[in-house]
């Protein structure tokens, strides 16, 4: 089972106490997931699910908040289909029944975005969204990126969820993915927020194990590739410290470099492989790394010169 899976088989399983919990939550159900048939002053809301648990928790809600007529059909998976789908129909009497769950008006026309009723209180909008949630969201599995997501046909719908969900500060954007608007939130510490106050505490205790995971091994790869940069440029300077000092040593011999410059000199050819720290300590006395590595740029410099003047030479000749 994937992660999202995981953590909407857990949110699924979650019973309010509170009726105007369980009210918001199933309007939001209902809302994302829910078509509404109208013939002959008669209605059936007909939530189409891929997912048992929901299924169940949407038949549970109205059967028992509403005291509705309910049925449940399972479609079995088709040869190009993952999961099986579940639908639920619900039998609404009258129009109060749609008024309750926000989804006409007094007039019978349908309400667009989120009724403020719905989502007065607090819980109200952290049930809405649960219900949001499980309706048409997803989360990526925390070992990839992190990305929670919630779907619907709905621009009026996406803006007003991206709204309900930057009431808890969450950064929560709209964009569009081809005829669906979808509604993101990609901050890591927002998403492990959001699971927490929809009641995903399972999911969320996983998410953030991983997640400490990957900042250790983020950061260890850090140390690592700095240690590794900073290795090969000491063995690169290294390496170019030891050309110059056998090119002063063919041109001019050591002997005629001022005596620092030429002890230096010396110990780099012995010891190619220590650390300017490793030298200084090495002389007699001992000379911290800033002055080893003054002398080296001394001997860089002469180097430099005697390779220019032996140009010239060569084409003067």
């Amino acid at each position: 089972m994937s992660f999202s899976a995981e953590t909407k088989d857990e949110l699924a399983r979650i019973e309010e106490g509170k009726r105007c919990c369980n009210l918001a939550e199933l309007a939001a159900l209902v809302r994302m997931d829910g078509t509404l048939q109208i013939a002959n002053h008669s209605y059936a809301l007909n939530v189409i699910t891929e997912s048992a648990p929901v299924a169940r928790k949407v038949y549970r809600l109205a059967k028992n908040l509403l005291g509705l007529p309910v049925d449940i059909m399972v479609r079995r998976k088709l040869r190009l289909k993952k999961n099986n789908s579940y639908m639920v129909k619900i039998y609404p009497r009258t129009l109060e029944d749609l008024q309750q769950l926000g989804l006409l008006d007094e007039e019978g026309e349908i309400l667009p975005g989120i009724p403020n009723f719905l989502v007065k209180k607090k819980c109200d909008r952290i049930a809405y969204l649960r219900g949001a949630f499980l309706a048409g969201g997803s989360i990526n599995n925390p070992e990839g990126t992190y990305h929670l997501e919630i779907i619907t046909n709905d621009s009026l719908h996406a803006e007003a969820l991206s709204k309900l969900l930057n009431k808890f500060h969450l950064g929560a954007k709209v964009s569009m993915r081809k005829n669906w608007h979808v509604v993101y939130i990609k901050e890591s510490e927002h998403i492990v927020e959001f699971l927490g106050f929809i009641g995903a505490h399972r999911a969320l205790l996983e998410f953030e194990n991983v997640r400490v995971l990957k900042d250790m091994r983020n950061q260890v790869n850090r140390l690592v590739n700095c240690e590794t940069a900073n290795l090969n440029k000491t063995v690169d300077a290294a390496v170019r410290q030891v050309e110059n000092i056998q090119r002063v040593a063919h041109t001019i011999g050591l002997q005629a470099l001022p005596e620092p410059l030429r002890e230096i000199a010396e110990l780099r050819l012995e010891y190619p492989d220590a650390s300017l720290k490793e030298l200084g300590e090495m002389l007699v006395p001992k000379v911290g790394k800033s002055g080893v590595n003054h002398r080296m740029r001394k001997i860089d410099e002469l180097a430099e010169k005697l390779e220019e003047q032996s140009k010239r030479i060569r084409k003067g000749g």
